[in-house]
Formats: structure tokens, sequence, C-alpha cells
């Protein structure tokens, strides 16, 4: 009997854990937050990269995993509705989108200026923001994880715990997998070459900035047809 429920349990850790990393591996793409990774951090040396990696691995891990536990209890707790989030955070994504878009060319002069300013300083102040977030985990992630979180609970504690368990071990498998994209992302676009590697971050960017927009209409989508329901705009 207890063989058995032991069994249940592990099965019921595995399925939170897969649940978690299917839904957010895709949602996150780490092959592709690298490129925005690289372009954000053009001309920084590879210890550099290497430093930035690790931090954004530990900061998105941690935000995650706030937000799994209790984010659906903070957004009660202010009156805060996910398509807020969403909202808002598609702004903070097209806006970052926008600027790697209309951003000049990285010369090797630029690039030098760029490699003096990825200070000690300069990296504590941009790991997480914008790097950790919005870039890699933005609010996609963040109304993700807190919509896994409230599938967490359970009235048996001990199916519970098993699921949270799982859900820790997923988010710690995603982190791992940024951490990687992330610190061999360089030698992953080495074979474009310095032009097709500049095409590939352009079209990053283009991808970044809709992909902002998106988020942007998923929150204002349904607060919009909500105004509508109840009269406020003509037609309505």
């Amino acid at each position: 009997m207890v063989q058995g429920d032991l069994a249940g349990y592990a099965l019921t850790l595995g399925k939170s854990a897969l649940l978690v990393i299917a839904t957010l591996l895709p949602i996150i793409n780490p092959p592709s937050t690298a490129t925005i990774f690289l372009s954000l951090t053009d001309g920084a040396s590879e210890a550099t990269r290497r430093e930035l990696s690790r931090r954004i691995a530990r900061n998105v891990f941690l935000l995650m995993l706030a937000c799994t536990l209790v984010g659906s209890f903070v957004l009660d707790f202010f009156g805060i509705s996910l398509e807020i989030v969403r909202v808002a955070g598609g702004l903070l994504v097209v806006n970052i989108g926008w600027r790697l878009l209309g951003a000049e060319s990285a010369e090797s002069a630029r690039a030098a200026r760029l490699a003096e300013a990825y200070t000690p300083d300069m990296v504590r102040k941009t790991h997480f923001y914008p790097l950790s977030f919005p870039i890699t985990c933005g609010p996609g992630t963040v109304a993700a994880t807190i919509t896994v979180g409230a599938s967490l609970a359970d009235p048996a504690l001990a199916t519970a715990t098993a699921r949270t368990m799982g859900a820790v071990l997923g988010l710690a498998v995603v982190a791992l997998t940024i951490l990687m994209c992330y610190r061999y992302a360089q030698a992953i676009l080495k074979p474009l070459g310095e032009t097709g590697t500049l095409v590939f971050l352009r079209l990053s960017a283009f991808i970044l900035l809709c992909l902002g927009i998106q988020i942007l209409w998923d929150g204002l989508a349904p607060l919009l047809t909500s105004v509508v329901r109840q009269g406020l705009l003509p037609g309505g």
C-alpha cells in the first residue's frame, strides 16, 4: 500500500514537472530569446556574457517560482487582473523591440564602447531588467506560471506537495535550458557569419516587437470586450 502511494506521488510529481516544462518552454523559447540577449549585450566580453547568463537563469527561476507559489495571491491582494499584467508587459516588450529594431549597426568602435560600458556595475544594473524581465521571463510567462501555480492546489496535502515539488523541478529544467542557450548563443550563431548574425538579430527584434503587440492585444481584447458588454462604448 505504501509503495503504491509512493508510486502515485512520483507519477504526480513527474506529471507536474512535465506540465511546467511543456507550458513554459514554448512561451519563453530560449533559442529565440538568446538572439535578443546577444543583441542587448553587443560588444560585451565572453566572461561578461557568461556571468549574465548565470544571473539571468537564476533570476528567471526565482521569478517563476514566486509567480507559481504566490503570484495569484499577490494579484488578488492588489486587485490586478492577468489582462492588466499582459497590457503592461506588452508595452514594455514593444518598447524594447522597437528600440532594438531601430538601433544602428554594430560597428567595431561602437562594440568597443559597449564592451567598456559593461562594467560589473552595468552587469548588476541590467541582469534583471531588461534581460531577465521582460526579455526572458515576460508577461506571457508570468501569466502562465500564475495559472500553473493555481492548478497545484489539492485538498490532499501530500498530493499538493508532490505537485509543487514537480513544478519546482520543471522550473529548474527551464532555467537550465535558458542558461545553456544564453551561454552558448554566440557559438550557435557563429556559422551565420557577421552579416548573417546581424540579419538574424534584426529579425529577432522584429519578432520581439510583434510578440509585444500580441501580448498587448491579448490583454486589451478581453478588457475591450468587457467594456462593450457593459454598454460603455457605442454599440454596446
